[in-house]
C-alpha cells in the first residue's frame, strides 16, 4: 500500500459523535477528499441503508460495509469515515492496524440531540436513546481499541474538534 492510497485518518465513533461532519472539515482543511463507507454502501446498493436494513436485514449490510471498509482503506488517500458499527467486524478491526484512527468520543446527552430520534438510522427505530445507550455501551471498547487518538466531542463546535485532530496530525505526521 503506497502512501497516496492510505488515509491520513480514519474517523470512528458513535452515531452522533460528528463523523461525517467533522470528517469533510477536516478534509478540506487538510485539501484532501472526504469519504464514507455509509455512503459508498448506498451508492453500490443503489438505496439508502434503512432501506438495505429493511429488504437484506443487517448480516447482508455488515457483509456490504465489510468490503466497503476494505475496498476505502485499500484507496483513500483522504479523510475516511467509517459507519457507527464497522468496529464490530473482527475483520474491521484488524484492517484498521497501522491506520490513523481517530476515536470521536461523545457522551449519550450530546448524542441523542445530535441524531435526534433515529430517523434514517434503522437500528434506532425503536426506544432510540436507550438503544443509542447499548450501542455506545458496546461499542466504545472496539473504538478505543482501533484508536490510535481520542478526541472528545461533547459541547464542542466542530471546527474546535477539526482543529485538534489537525493538530495531532501535524505533531506526528
Amino acid at each position: 500500500m503506497t502512501a497516496a492510497t492510505r488515509p491520513v485518518c480514519v474517523l470512528v465513533g458513535a452515531p452522533g459523535s460528528g463523523k461525517t461532519t467533522v470528517g469533510q472539515g477536516l478534509a478540506a482543511a487538510l485539501g484532501v477528499e472526504f469519504r464514507d463507507t455509509d455512503a459508498d454502501i448506498e451508492r453500490l446498493a443503489g438505496k439508502p441503508i434503512p432501506e438495505i436494513f429493511l429488504d437484506e436485514g443487517e448480516a447482508h449490510f455488515r457483509t456490504l460495509e465489510r468490503a466497503a471498509v476494505a475496498a476505502a482503506l485499500a484507496s483513500c488517500p483522504g479523510v475516511l469515515a467509517l459507519g457507527g458499527g464497522a468496529v464490530l467486524a473482527e475483520e474491521n478491526r484488524a484492517a484498521l492496524v497501522g491506520h490513523r484512527v481517530v476515536h470521536l468520543d461523545v457522551g449519550l446527552a450530546d448524542a441523542v440531540k445530535r441524531v435526534g430520534l433515529g430517523a434514517g438510522r434503522p437500528l434506532l427505530a425503536i426506544n432510540p436513546r436507550a438503544t443509542l445507550k447499548h450501542l455506545m455501551d458496546q461499542r466504545r471498547p472496539l473504538y478505543a481499541e482501533v484508536a490510535t487518538d481520542t478526541v472528545v466531542t461533547d459541547g464542542r463546535a466542530p471546527e474546535e474538534i477539526i482543529a485538534e485532530i489537525a493538530q495531532l496530525l501535524r505533531k506526528d505526521g
